[in-house]
């Protein structure tokens, strides 16, 4: 086909347009994709770099929780073992066994464990098979918070030694205690009158002696004789003047002559102001009462502390109930406390049965009275008939404490059942019998009695003393003190990381 030359341009042009808008069609398209397809690939890749730092956030701090809690339980874990085998109260020793307490030696402890529990240098290749993607490291642990045995006056203490017992020990005890000691408190039989005024009518006695001994009277029609005055309770008083710890105790040589220097002990150094306080305030007791607290304490004491009778020989004192009685230094001179508050108590008791006792008044009379119608002084009567009374009752009460410390009962308030010397054996002053049967009170019993009518602060603090002294008898407890014994811990932690964030934690634990 032929054409014209203007024809031909044209259709060529035509072809050449068309060519080139499909090649331009296609160009336009590549770069649609690669457009999309970068920024698909930077939101995804920040996304993705988002979720690292959030996993490594997030992990770190959920690391730091779990570090701070092993860290703090492996310090509760290492509680004083003595402490513990002795007297089952958990604690840590803030000295471990150095003899200088203080916060700063279990925060060092803190630090250890925590940077342990952060370190990858115990693991096996751990520079070539792992990598720390955390980056974290201890910058500070401080214990900010302690709470101590000794704190509140030993309240803390006593909580700990109740909470070991109270699952132990039944109530019903108590209520028999009570009983007890409102029959001790009704009756006055702590008050200790009967040997202050036995000792006033001796002295009356005497001045009738003087007066009138070996004076002459009439005694018939136109006969004389010479007055003899002699007070029936004068074999008693020799007896009495042996001293009671040795008619009381049946061998003396098997009393304990054990001794400690309270003077580096904790009640010494509380009344000097020179023991360590917590500041964690004191847990409240819900639902105990101050009665029951005080009855389970004591329990816990009889069961974990000598006495007479039933003594620790590995103790720094055997007799430490007694002690924590009457405060002495020695064995012997806690067990005469004890011994010598019984006797009151028994005496007074005694005397209060024999006032109320016809049978028994009956005889006292016809002894006085015949010795004053022998040298004719009949006003010299109740003199005698007072002071034989008193004499019968200490007698009884002699009696009552031997067999208290050989293992035997008697009971509060005696009865004719009950009742042991006769009038002729106890102004005899032989006293050398003892009983071990019978039914009432046991010595134990008598210092429940004692211990609950004390000043409960002065008798937790020398609990104290004792725990203070036992433990250091042990090796490598030389220098052991309870108010270096943390039994609450409150720590704030600040952990680091390299990847340049901080945290901070705090944690509280204790001896449940």
């Amino acid at each position: 086909m032929r054409y014209r030359n203007g024809e031909r341009m044209k259709n060529l042009g035509c072809i050449c347009r068309k060519v080139y808008d499909r090649d331009n069609a296609g160009q336009s398209h590549n770069a649609y994709l690669t457009v999309t397809l970068a920024l698909c690939l930077a939101v995804i890749l920040s996304l993705f770099l988002t979720l690292i730092d959030g996993v490594r956030r997030n992990g770190a701090r959920l690391e730091v929780e779990c570090v701070t809690d092993i860290g703090l339980q492996s310090i509760m874990a290492e509680y004083h073992r003595e402490l513990m085998k002795q007297y089952n109260l958990f604690a840590i020793d803030s000295s471990y066994g150095t003899g200088t307490c203080g916060r700063a030696n279990t925060e060092a402890h803190l630090l250890q464990y925590l940077s342990g529990n952060l370190s990858y240098d115990d693991i096996f290749l751990s520079d070539y098979l792992y990598r720390d993607f955390l980056g974290l490291t201890v910058e500070q642990a401080e214990l900010t918070k302690v709470s101590i045995l000794t704190d509140y006056g030993g309240a803390v203490f006593r909580g700990d030694a109740v909470k070991a017992v109270k699952a132990d020990v039944g109530l019903g005890l108590l209520e028999e205690l009570q009983g007890w000691m409102q029959k001790v408190e009704v009756n006055g039989l702590e008050e200790g009158k009967e040997e202050a005024r036995k000792q006033e009518l001796d002295a009356e006695i005497r001045e009738w002696i003087d007066e009138y001994d070996g004076t002459e009277i009439e005694v018939g029609e136109d006969e004389w004789g010479r007055v003899e005055i002699r007070n029936p309770t004068d074999e008693l008083e020799a007896t009495k003047r042996l001293g009671l710890l040795r008619l009381v105790v049946g061998d003396a040589a098997s009393v304990s002559t054990n001794i400690i220097h309270t003077e580096g002990l904790i009640l010494n150094r509380m009344q000097q102001g020179r023991i360590n306080y917590g500041n964690i305030a004191l847990e409240e007791n819900a639902g105990a009462g101050q009665m029951t607290e005080r009855f389970l304490f004591q329990e816990y004491l009889l069961r974990y502390m000598g006495r007479y009778g039933e003594e620790h020989e590995e103790d720094a004192l055997h007799y430490q109930i007694e002690y924590l009685i009457g405060g002495k230094e020695s064995d012997v001179e806690n067990l005469k406390s004890v011994v010598n508050r019984l006797c009151i108590l028994r005496e007074a008791a005694n005397a209060m049965y024999l006032m109320s006792n016809e049978a028994k008044k009956a005889e006292i009379k016809l002894v006085a009275a015949a010795a004053c119608t022998l040298i004719a002084l009949p006003a010299l009567t109740p003199l005698l008939e007072s002071a034989i009374l008193l004499a019968w009752a200490y007698a009884e009460s002699v009696y009552d404490v031997r067999s208290l410390l050989a293992g035997g009962r008697v009971p509060l308030l005696k009865d004719d059942g009950s009742w042991h010397y006769s009038l002729t054996a106890a102004l005899s002053g032989s006293l050398q019998d003892e009983g071990t049967g019978g039914e009432g009170l046991g010595y134990e019993d008598y210092l429940r009695i004692f211990m609950m009518l004390s000043d409960m602060d002065t008798i937790t603090a020398r609990a104290m003393d004792m725990v203070e002294a036992d433990i250091r008898k042990t090796p490598g407890n030389a220098g052991f003190r309870l108010d270096g014994c943390f039994r609450t811990v409150e720590a704030r932690v600040r952990i680091g990381s390299t990847h340049g964030f901080r945290y901070e934690i705090t944690r509280q634990k204790r001896y449940e």
